[in-house]
């Protein structure tokens, strides 16, 4: 067994590259490991295969002991222990966002001597953690700044992997540069191998990059699914689950959110109140993600109507947060008044909705509202009336929570617009029996071909739509098929999915080729 450092920075829940990094430290000690964590993770203690956490809170390292129950465990013969650095309050981020106790600030934001800081206290970090534990391994996660952060604080004593999540590759250094290209390079030259999502982030990162060396270090190393939590259930027994959650929900110790924060923040009575609508004869279809414009909530909300002509059941939950919820229910108020021009309007606003200073229009979006005219506007605009009784945003759900929710919906919709490493939230979906629907592009063009691999060849065309002027009605039509489909076509295509994720996707796996990375052993690692 390895003794194994991990550098990630951010939490350990919420987004995908925080869920990658809890799944992961957990299947690595579940493999009887010593792994050591470093993030920023306020909480620890509400995890239950983190052994210790420790901070430099007092000014000196501090480790305490968790004592978490021998009945409660879940890392059996191995270990984590969580350190949390002391960044001084500043948390550089890839997207605008909100963290407890943190100024979040995209790197854009920060100045020089900001940066400087926030580098100098990790890799001090690191380094004293390492002295420490003697880690005989490593993985640092993000393009930036993680990679750079153990190049310096190892100084070649510790072989490490690096893991690309995409975030900040396309939001920071491809848009920077001359800012971040040099930091991104230096992070990435010591490293025995780069573990990327998907073909499509290799040949983003080779062609950022530049280094005619980088392909032959590429290695694929997709996130994982938890499948023993993640499965399938029959219908009745997963419409209870959903009330489950809904009265765990809104009967929280929780605190409501400031109204302040209330875009970022979660609201577990809110979530509960919106989940307690679930009926069980709903035909459930779900967004989670965060809610910025370039996930493609809009282009979803707009579908819906078009699929609420069809089916009067259909039901669709957001589940998420950012910038863009606010923006997300003027649309859906517009629409649900039929007011198409208002809708347009808000189309033409783009990333302003989300609070950005300038941008262009939400094209796609754009597209589908300027083509709706005559009979099929007016049918539309009576099946959007229903909105409001027929949509439901939650706010963000923890990751356990979407394993509750999830076995109950009968397809996912992932309509984002901009590249993506990776697809796990469709993975999950699919591990729960649900269909995804997603952009056939990136990293999610690439799951939906593999998840393809596993289902009857009539469903096939269902699981990806593409992106363009037809977009929101390539989503409607696709939904609408899988919800009306024979139920023989839907028991084979469920048991696919099912099938396929746990064949590709366990989180076991994923661990051992993380450690076969950092090792440097690459020829029984997939090229991208």
């Amino acid at each position: 067994m390895a003794r194994i450092l991990i550098f990630h920075g951010y939490l350990l829940a919420g987004t995908g590259s925080n869920v990658y990094n809890a799944r992961l430290a957990q299947a690595l000690a579940r493999l009887g490991h010593e792994v050591h964590l470093l993030c920023q993770e306020r909480h620890p203690e509400r995890l239950g295969f983190v052994d210790a956490a420790g901070d430099w809170d007092s000014g000196t390292l501090q480790v305490r002991s968790l004592h978490v129950p021998a009945g409660e465990r879940r890392s059996a013969g191995g270990s984590c222990t969580v350190y949390r650095p002391d960044i001084g309050g500043l948390l550089p981020v890839y997207v605008a966002d909100r963290y407890e106790g943190l100024e979040a600030r995209t790197f854009a934001e920060l100045g020089d001597l900001e940066l400087s800081r926030y580098l100098r206290a990790n890799v001090e970090a690191v380094a004293e953690v390492a002295v420490l534990a003697a880690p005989e391994l490593a993985l640092a996660n993000h393009l930036v700044m993680g990679p750079v952060i153990l190049a310096r604080a190892l100084e070649g004593r510790t072989p490490y992997a690096v893991k690309v999540h995409g975030s900040a590759l396309e939001y920071t250094v491809k848009p920077e540069p001359r800012r971040f290209l040099g930091l991104a390079r230096e992070g990435l030259a010591p490293a025995a191998a780069v573990l990327v999502g998907s073909r499509h982030t290799a040949e983003s990162l080779w062609q950022a990059i530049a280094d005619p060396a980088l392909p032959q270090r590429t290695r694929l190393g997709p996130p994982g699914v938890d499948v023993g939590r993640f499965g399938p259930r029959e219908h009745l027994e997963a419409i209870s689950g959903v009330a489950s959650l809904a009265d765990a929900l809104q009967h929280a110790h929780e605190p409501p959110p400031a109204a302040s924060a209330s875009a970022f923040a979660r609201d577990p009575r809110e979530a509960g109140a919106a989940l307690a609508r679930v009926g069980v004869g709903d035909l459930l279809v779900a967004f989670v993600g965060k809610l910025i414009v370039s996930k493609g909530p809009d282009l979803l909300l707009a579908a819906f109507p078009l699929v609420l002509e069809r089916l009067p059941a259909a039901r669709l939950l957001v589940v998420g947060f950012g910038a863009f919820r606010g923006g997300l229910e003027e649309l859906a108020q517009a629409l649900q008044e039929g007011d198409l021009e208002r809708s347009r309007e808000l189309a033409l606003a783009g990333r302003r909705l989300e609070g950005e200073a300038q941008s262009g229009p939400l094209g796609y979006l754009l597209a589908f509202l300027e083509g709706l005219e005559g009979a099929p506007a007016e049918r539309y605009r009576a099946a959007a009336g229903q909105l409001s009784e027929r949509v439901l945003f939650t706010g963000r759900l923890e990751h356990e929570e979407l394993a509750e929710l999830l076995p109950a919906c009968s397809a996912m919709v992932v309509p984002s617009t901009f590249p993506e490493a990776f697809g796990m939230v469709a993975a999950e979906a699919a591990a729960c029996g649900a269909l995804p629907v997603s952009a056939d592009h990136s990293g999610l063009a690439e799951v939906s071909r593999t998840l393809a691999s596993g289902v009857p060849e009539a469903v096939q065309p269902l699981l990806s739509f593409e992106l363009g002027p037809d977009a929101v009605e390539g989503i409607a039509g696709r939904l609408v098929a899988w919800l009306e489909c024979e139920p023989e076509l839907e028991r084979r295509t469920r048991r696919g999915l099912v099938e396929t994720v746990r064949e590709r996707w366990s989180w076991e796996s994923v661990a051992q080729r993380v450690i076969a990375a950092a090792r440097g052993q690459l020829d029984g690692l997939p090229e991208p």
